[in-house]
C-alpha cells in the first residue's frame, strides 16, 4: 500500500474517471465543461475583496441560479435512467426561458441599456405599460409586477416572466433533487392561494397568484432571499475548494494519513474509515460524495481485515454523514444558519465544535468495540504507510486550510474573503506541486498544462457539485417565503401546542419525526431550511411557554442534526445506497446498521436542548469547558456501549441500569439536582395579590399561567430578571394586578406597555403560581463526580470479569 504510488495513480486517472462517469460526450461534454467553468469563474469574481465591477444582491443571486437550472437541463435528463448522450430540443427550450426568466432580474433592475431596450421593443408592438409613467426598473417599483396594455387587451407580462421562471426552477429540482421538494414547494403555493379556505387554526386571507409569483420571484424575500444568497457566497466558495482539494490529491492524502495514523490499531480500516471521513467531511460537505470517496478505499479493507460487508458499509455511512456536522462547512448549512438566526459564521460554529467531536469519537470507540466483537485483528505491517512520510507528502494541502481557519476565527475576515485567499493559495500550491513533486514528470509546459488542467477540471466539479444544491435552495425558498408572507409560523403555534398539549419532549420528537420525512427526500440544507423556516419559531413560542428558555442556534442545531439522519434511515437513506455499491451488501441493511451506529448522534440534540453546557452556552471558564468535554463524552460512550452491551467484555444485566445511571449523571445532573435541591421557591400569594419581596442576582423570577382560548387552553410561562424588576418583585415592579378569584388568582389588569404586558401577560390570565430561582443550590458538579464513580464501578466490574474469563480460557 505504497503511498507515492497510489497518490500518483489516484492523480493521474481523475480526469479518465471523470469522463466514464458521466453520459455526456463530446460536443455536449466541452459545452457543459465551460459553462461550469465560467460559473465557478464568476463566483470567484463575485467574492473578490477587490471590488472589480459591481454586481450585487438580487442581480447577483439571478446570475447564480441562471447557472444552476442551466446545468442542471444539460446534466440531469428529463426521464432518471435515459441513455441520451446530449440535450435534446426540450432540454434547450426550459433551459432558454429558464436563463432568460433568471436573467430578467439582473437586467432590468435598474435602469439602463436593457430598459431602454424594452421600451423600444414596447414600441414597435404597440404596447406600453399598463399604468403610465410606471418606471420599467425593478428598483423603481417595488412590489408592482409590470403588464401591458395592447389596446384593450391587458398582458400579464412579468406575471408570465415569473411563471416562466418559477417552473424552470421547479423542473431543474425534480431532475437534479427528484419530485419530493417540488411536491412540498407545490403545496405551499396552493396554500398560500387558498388559504381562507384551510381549517381555521391555519387559516389566512389567502393571496392572489399574481401577487404570490411577484412576490417569490420578484421580491428577494423568497426564491432570491437571503437562503440563494448564501448559496450565492460563500456556500459556492467552499464546495470550490473542496473540489480544487480533491483534485489537487488531497482526499487521497486523507486517506493515506488515516491508515499510517490508526491503520495499526485493532480494526484499523474502520478507524482510518472514520478519520479520513472526518477530515473529508469538514470540506466536502456531503454525505454521499464522502461516502463514495473514502469508501472505495476503506469499505474493501474493512471487509478485508474480517468485518461483514453490512457493517463495512454502515460504519462508512455513519462516518460521512457525520462530516456534515463537522465545522467549518457542516453541508454548507453552516452558513445558512447564521443568515438565519442573525448571528455570526464563527458563533456557529463555536456552539457546533463540541457536539461534532463528540460524536466522531463515539463513532471511533462504536468501531473498537466492533472489533473486539468480531476479534479482528491490526492490519499487516506492511500495509500501514509510514506516519512520517504520508504526512510530509501532502503537507502542503494543509497550508490553505490552516490560512482559512485563521482567517475565519483569528483575523474574524466573512466566510467568503477567507475561502476567496485560501482558494488562490490552494491554485498557487497545484501550480506548483506540478513544478517540485516527484510524482510529475515531462517538461515545464507539460506541467503547466497539467496545472491549468488541474485548476480547470476543478472549476468545472466546483459548479457540476453546485448546481443540485443551488437549485434546491431556490426550491426551499419558496417554503420560506410561503411561510413569512401567510404567517403560518404564528399560527402553527396554537396547532402544535394543541397536539403537544405544551409537552416540550412531545414538540421535540413531531419536529425530529418531520425532520426525518421530509429528509427522505430532500438534501440536508433544504432540509434544514423548510423545517426551520416552519417550526424552529413553533418549537422557540412553545418551549418558552412550558418554561424552556432556549437559545435560537439549539433550535436551529436540533432541526439541522435531524435532517442528517434521512442519509441513513431506510428505505431511501442516498449514502446507505452508496456504500453498499461498493461493499456489495443489501442497501436497507446497510442503512439498518448504520442507522443503529447514528443513534448516538441522535441523542445529542435532545441533550443539548436541556444541557446547553454542550453547545459551550454558559460555560464561564477553561476548567468548566474541560468537565463538560469529558463528562459529555463519557455519557456518549457509555450510549455507544449500551448499543452494543460491550465494554471489555459483554454487559451482564447487572451492569446495564447502573451503566444507564452513569450516562444520566454525566449527560443530565441537573436532571438529580433539581430532584434533590428544587430550582424554585413558591411566592405566596394572599388576598392582596403579590407582596413585596427582594430579590438577589440569579433570583429569576417564572409566572406560570393559563390562558383560555377558542383552540382550549394554553399555558405560558413568563420569565423576568431581578433587572427587569428593578430588584424587588411587586405588583408595581411587574406592572400589572393579581387579585384572588375563585379557588386561584387572576391577572384583573396590565399597565399599558408595562413589564407583564411586553412579557405576553395578559387580564383574564389564570396564574397557577409565582416562583423565584434558587441560585443558592448546590453545584450540579457533584453529580457530575457521582457519574464518574458509578462508571468507575461498572469498569471496574467488567475488567473483573474480563480477567476472570481469560484464567476461565487458559484452564
Amino acid at each position: 500500500m505504497s503511498s507515492d504510488a497510489d497518490f500518483e495513480t489516484a492523480t493521474k486517472s481523475r480526469d479518465l474517471a471523470d469522463i466514464a462517469a458521466q453520459p455526456e460526450q463530446g460536443a455536449h461534454l466541452r459545452s457543459v465543461a465551460l459553462i461550469a467553468f465560467c460559473w465557478s469563474a464568476f463566483q470567484l469574481w463575485f467574492a473578490s475583496p477587490f471590488n472589480v465591477g459591481v454586481i450585487s444582491d438580487v442581480p447577483a443571486r439571478a446570475v447564480h441560479l441562471c447557472f444552476a437550472i442551466t446545468l442542471c437541463f444539460l446534466l440531469f435528463r428529463a426521464r432518471p435512467g435515459s441513455r441520451r448522450e446530449s440535450a435534446t430540443p426540450l432540454d434547450l427550450l426550459l433551459l432558454g426561458l429558464g436563463a432568460f426568466a433568471t436573467l430578467y432580474l439582473w437586467l432590468a433592475y435598474k435602469d439602463g441599456w436593457f430598459t431602454d431596450l424594452l421600451t423600444g421593443i414596447f414600441g414597435l408592438f404597440g404596447v406600453a405599460p399598463a399604468r403610465d409613467g410606471l418606471d420599467l426598473a425593478l428598483t423603481e417599483r417595488p412590489g408592482i409586477p409590470l403588464k401591458l396594455a395592447a389596446g384593450e387587451t391587458i398582458i400579464p407580462f412579468e406575471f408570465i416572466i415569473g411563471i416562466l421562471g418559477i417552473g424552470a426552477l421547479l423542473e431543474a429540482t425534480r431532475r437534479s433533487i427528484g419530485l419530493p421538494l417540488v411536491i412540498v414547494c407545490l403545496l405551499f403555493f396552493l396554500y398560500s392561494i387558498f388559504g381562507q379556505s384551510m381549517p381555521e387554526l391555519i387559516s389566512h386571507k389567502g393571496v392572489s397568484p399574481e401577487r404570490l409569483v411577484a412576490y417569490h420571484w420578484f421580491d428577494g424575500e423568497a426564491i432570491f432571499g437571503m437562503a440563494l444568497d448564501v448559496s450565492l457566497s460563500p456556500i459556492f466558495l467552499f464546495v470550490l475548494f473542496g473540489a480544487l482539494l480533491d483534485r489537487a490529491g488531497a482526499g487521497h492524502y486523507f486517506i493515506q494519513l488515516a491508515f499510517a495514523l490508526v491503520g495499526r490499531f485493532r480494526g484499523g480500516p474502520a478507524k482510518a474509515s472514520i478519520l479520513a471521513s472526518g477530515m473529508t467531511g469538514m470540506i466536502s460537505g456531503s454525505s454521499v460524495a464522502n461516502t463514495v470517496t473514502t469508501g472505495n478505499f476503506t469499505i474493501p479493507l474493512m471487509k478485508k481485515s474480517g468485518m461483514p460487508a453490512t457493517k463495512a458499509g454502515a460504519i462508512e455511512v455513519a462516518a460521512s454523514v457525520n462530516g456534515q456536522i463537522m465545522p467549518p462547512i457542516m453541508g454548507a448549512a453552516a452558513f445558512v444558519m447564521a443568515e438565519f438566526i442573525g448571528i455570526s459564521y464563527f458563533d456557529v460554529i463555536y456552539h457546533a465544535f463540541l457536539p461534532a467531536v463528540i460524536a466522531y469519537l463515539a463513532l471511533l470507540y462504536l468501531s473498537h468495540l466492533e472489533a473486539l466483537k468480531l476479534g479482528m485483528t491490526p492490519m499487516d505491517e506492511s500495509e500501514i504507510p509510514r506516519v512520517g512520510p504520508t504526512f510530509r507528502s501532502g503537507a502542503h494541502f494543509l497550508i490553505p486550510i490552516a490560512l482559512l481557519i485563521y482567517l475565519m476565527l483569528v483575523e474574524r475576515l466573512t466566510p467568503d474573503t477567507s475561502v476567496f485567499y485560501a482558494i488562490l493559495l490552494l491554485i498557487a500550491i497545484i501550480i506548483g506541486q506540478r513544478f517540485l513533486s516527484p510524482h510529475f514528470d515531462g517538461t515545464a509546459q507539460d506541467r503547466l498544462k497539467g496545472a491549468m488542467r488541474d485548476v480547470f477540471n476543478g472549476f468545472v466539479a466546483g459548479a457540476r457539485n453546485m448546481a443540485g444544491v443551488a437549485v434546491a435552495i431556490g426550491a426551499a425558498g419558496i417554503v420560506v417565503g410561503a411561510v413569512s408572507s401567510t404567517g403560518l409560523s404564528n399560527a402553527l403555534v396554537g396547532f402544535v401546542e394543541a397536539i403537544s398539549g405544551g409537552n416540550i419532549i412531545i414538540l421535540l420528537i413531531m419536529t425530529a419525526v418531520l425532520c426525518l420525512l421530509l429528509g427522505l427526500g430532500l438534501p440536508t440544507t433544504a432540509n434544514y431550511l423548510v423545517v426551520a423556516s416552519i417550526l424552529a419559531p413553533v418549537v422557540l413560542e412553545v418551549g418558552a411557554s412550558s418554561g424552556l428558555v432556549v437559545p435560537l442556534i439549539v433550535i436551529h442545531l436540533f432541526v439541522f442534526y435531524f435532517g442528517l439522519m434521512a442519509d441513513v434511515t431506510p428505505p431511501v437513506g442516498l449514502a446507505a445506497y452508496a456504500a453498499s455499491a461498493i461493499s456489495r451488501a443489501d442497501p436497507i441493511a446497510t442503512g439498518a446498521q448504520a442507522f443503529m451506529y447514528e443513534i448516538r448522534t441522535a441523542i445529542l440534540p435532545f441533550v443539548f436542548v436541556f444541557n446547553t453546557q454542550l453547545l459551550l452556552i454558559g460555560i464561564d471558564n477553561v476548567f468548566e469547558g474541560i468537565l463538560v468535554f469529558v463528562s459529555s463524552l463519557l455519557a456518549i460512550l457509555c450510549f455507544a456501549s449500551l448499543t452494543q452491551r460491550w465494554i471489555f467484555t459483554r454487559l451482564s444485566l447487572a451492569e446495564v441500569a447502573p451503566l444507564i445511571l452513569a450516562m444520566t449523571l454525566l449527560f443530565r445532573p441537573d436532571l438529580y439536582l433539581d430532584g434533590v435541591s428544587p430550582p424554585y421557591r413558591a411566592v405566596p400569594l394572599s388576598e392582596t395579590g403579590i407582596a413585596a419581596t427582594d430579590l438577589a442576582d440569579g433570583e429569576d423570577v417564572r409566572i406560570r399561567i393559563v390562558r383560555d382560548t377558542p383552540y382550549g387552553e394554553r399555558r405560558r410561562v413568563a420569565v423576568l430578571t431581578p433587572q427587569e424588576l428593578g430588584g424587588v418583585l411587586s405588583a408595581e415592579s411587574l406592572g400589572a394586578t393579581i387579585a384572588p378569584e375563585g379557588e386561584g388568582w387572576i391577572i384583573s389588569e396590565t399597565r399599558f406597555l408595562g413589564l407583564a404586558e411586553t412579557k405576553g401577560l395578559q387580564p383574564f390570565d389564570q396564574v397557577r403560581d409565582v416562583r423565584i430561582a434558587r441560585p443558592d443550590r448546590p453545584t450540579r458538579h457533584w453529580f457530575t463526580l457521582l457519574g464518574f464513580m458509578v462508571l468507575g464501578g461498572v469498569l471496574w466490574n467488567q475488567r473483573r470479569r474480563m480477567q476472570a474469563d481469560a484464567v476461565k480460557a487458559l484452564a
